[in-house]
C-alpha cells in the first residue's frame, strides 16, 4: 500500500465512522464503498475489515450515548437477540450470494433505508393499548432528556415487528459488512415508533455485540487484510468518538435529513458496481 492509499483509507475511515456515528450506523456503510471503489479491495476483503472496524466503531461510540442517557438498554439486550442470530446465520450463507448480487442488494437496502426515513409519520400513540404486552412486561419504555434538565417518557410499539426486523437486519449485516444500523434505526424508528435520537443510540450499542461474532469469525478464518483494517480501525475509532459527540447535541430532524441523503448517495456506486459498471 503507497503512502497516498494508506493516508486515504485512514483519513476516509475517519470521515466515515464519524459520518456514521453522528447517525447511530457506525462507519461499516461507507467504509464497504470507500475500500471497493476507492482501494479497489474485492467486496469480501472489504466487508472482512468492515466488520472488524464496526466493532470498533461501537467500542468508542458508545460510551458518550450511554453517558447522555439517551440508549435504550433494555430494548438493545431483546433485539441484540434477534440480531446475533441474524448475524449467524448470514455468516453461514455468505459464499453462497455471488458478489454483483451483494453489490445489488446493498444498494437495494440503502434506497428502501432512505425511503422509509423520508416517509411521513403519523402521530404517536402512547396509549396503555398501543404499547403491547410484551414492551410492558418486560419494561421497554423509557425516557429521553429533553435538554431542559426534564425528562420525555416515549413507549414501545410492536416489539414483535422489531424482533423480525432485526433478525433480517442482522443477516443483512454479515452478508455486507455494514453493521446493520442502516437497517435498525429505520425499523425502531417506523415500527417501534421511537425518537430518532433513542434508535440511533441504541442501534451504536447494539451494533458491536451482534458484529461481535462475524468479526471474530473472519478473523479466525485469515480473511481481514491486515494492510487495510490497521488504518480503518485507527481512522474509524477516532471518527466514532466524535460522531458520538455531534449525535448528542443534532437536531432530530436534521439528522433524519442527512441520513436520507447519505444513503441515496452511497447507493448510486453500489447500483453500477452491481452491474458491472467498473467504477472501482
Amino acid at each position: 500500500m503507497t503512502a497516498a492509499m494508506l493516508a486515504t483509507v485512514t483519513i476516509g475511515s475517519f470521515a466515515a465512522a464519524g459520518l456514521g456515528a453522528s447517525l447511530g450506523m457506525a462507519g461499516g456503510i461507507f467504509v464497504v464503498p470507500l475500500l471497493t471503489v476507492v482501494a479497489g479491495l474485492p467486496f469480501a476483503g472489504a466487508v472482512a475489515v468492515s466488520l472488524v472496524s464496526v466493532v470498533a466503531c461501537s467500542c468508542a461510540g458508545s460510551p458518550a450515548l450511554v453517558g447522555a442517557r439517551l440508549v435504550n438498554i433494555r430494548l438493545a439486550i431483546v433485539l441484540g437477540i434477534a440480531a446475533a442470530l441474524g448475524a449467524l446465520t448470514g455468516l453461514l450463507a455468505v459464499d453462497a450470494v455471488p458478489e454483483r448480487a451483494l453489490y445489488g442488494l446493498f444498494a437495494v437496502v440503502l434506497a428502501v433505508s432512505a425511503a422509509q426515513m423520508l416517509r411521513a409519520r403519523g402521530p404517536r400513540d402512547d396509549s396503555v393499548a398501543a404499547r403491547g404486552k410484551w414492551a410492558t412486561r418486560l419494561r421497554l419504555h423509557s425516557s429521553v432528556p429533553d435538554g431542559t434538565a426534564g425528562e420525555t417518557p416515549y413507549t414501545v410499539a410492536r416489539p414483535g415487528a422489531g424482533l423480525a426486523a432485526m433478525f433480517g437486519a442482522g443477516v443483512l449485516s454479515t452478508l455486507l459488512g455494514i453493521g446493520s444500523g442502516v437497517l435498525k434505526i429505520p425499523a425502531m424508528d417506523m415500527a417501534l415508533r421511537l425518537p430518532l435520537k433513542v434508535s440511533s443510540a441504541t442501534a451504536t450499542l447494539m451494533i458491536g455485540v451482534t458484529t461481535a461474532g462475524a468479526a471474530a469469525a473472519v478473523l479466525v478464518h485469515g480473511a481481514v487484510d491486515l494492510a487495510f483494517a490497521a488504518p480503518v480501525v485507527l481512522g474509524s475509532v477516532g471518527g466514532s468518538v466524535l460522531g458520538a459527540r455531534l449525535l448528542v447535541r443534532a437536531n432530530p430532524s436534521h439528522l433524519r435529513v442527512l441520513f436520507f441523503g447519505v444513503l441515496v448517495a452511497v447507493a448510486v456506486p453500489m447500483t453500477f458496481a452491481a452491474f458491472g459498471s467498473g467504477l472501482r
